[in-house]
């Protein structure tokens, strides 16, 4: 059950990460997925940090993932209230439930109660933009500081969440001190070599 949890959470958070590149330069191919070098987001351009690949017990990948930052700004950066982007093709099938639960367990497990108190009317909200998954489905994660944190399904707006802190939580999930997995976040941070 905990193994199941963990995978749908990983899975669940790398997914919500979306929009299709809009550069054509494809600086990465990850387990056949390519990602853009660089990627427009509103008035901001963020270059690619790092490209990696979720396997799960070392058994089966469970997505590609790839994460964006503004240039001049570094993986160790990415807390600072910057622009940022997560996008994650999945290779499983999930429902918006699983997601939607994983996060939430992942969260309340690495949170302090009185930080996951102060999200969770906006955890709500954001799970409830959930959408079911099947194989080669795009998430989008995109925090921009004066919008917040949006989420996109296949290039779809699904809708977003204000606030740094809730950017800084749930992104946090793949890139904070207790991510998913440690080699992903390291890969997505500092670069796939």
């Amino acid at each position: 059950m905990k193994s199941r949890s963990i995978l749908l959470i990983s899975v669940i958070l790398l997914g919500i990460l979306v929009n299709f590149p809009t550069a054509r330069a494809v600086a990465e191919k990850t387990a056949g997925v390519e990602f853009a070098e660089r990627y427009h987001l509103g008035q901001y351009k963020l270059q690619l940090t790092g490209t990696a690949v979720l396997t799960w017990a070392l058994l089966f990948d469970v997505y590609a993932g790839a994460f964006y930052l503004p240039d001049g700004v570094n993986g160790a950066e990415w807390l600072q209230d910057v622009p940022k982007r997560l996008e994650i093709v999945y290779f499983r099938s999930f429902t918006a439930k699983d997601l939607s639960e994983a996060s939430d367990k992942l969260l309340r497990e690495h949170l302090p109660r009185a930080k996951y108190s102060s999200l969770a009317e906006r955890l709500l909200k954001f799970y409830e933009l959930f959408r079911n998954i099947e194989p080669g489905d795009r998430y989008s994660l995109s925090y921009q500081p004066e919008t917040g944190t949006e989420l996109r399904l296949n290039g779809q707006l699904l809708g977003a969440v204000s606030g740094a802190d809730f950017a800084v939580a749930y992104f946090g999930i793949w890139l904070g001190p207790h991510p998913i997995s440690g080699n992903f976040r390291d890969r997505l941070l500092h670069g796939s070599s």
